[in-house]
């Protein structure tokens, strides 16, 4: 039971501290950062595959099912999104 109260503690301090990180962050950085957390929803998207693809099926196979599915999405719309912000800086072939 103390080490489940830690867990909660420690989620609600991390908590905490992104939301202090992410509006000290002006909204011009915030399309480059979320950019750069595609990488970390890959790291998640191969975890959740180690936890989806045990042998036995449990509640460690649902949840790795659900990681997976919102990794996914996580990385796809975050790459449209950056594809889409670096679309802005480039210049059109007809324009001089």
């Amino acid at each position: 039971m103390d080490s489940i109260l830690m867990l909660i503690i420690i989620f609600v301090l991390a908590v905490f501290v992104g939301v202090e990180l992410i509006t000290k962050v002006p909204p011009t950085l915030h399309t480059p950062l979320m950019s750069g957390s595609n990488a970390i929803s890959g790291i998640t998207i191969v975890g959740a595959l180690l936890s989806a693809g045990s042998d036995n099926f449990n509640l460690s196979n649902i949840l790795g099912l659900i990681a997976i599915i919102f990794a996914t999405i996580n990385v796809v719309g975050g790459y449209l999104v950056t594809d889409r912000m670096l679309k802005m800086f480039k210049k059109d072939k007809g324009e001089k």
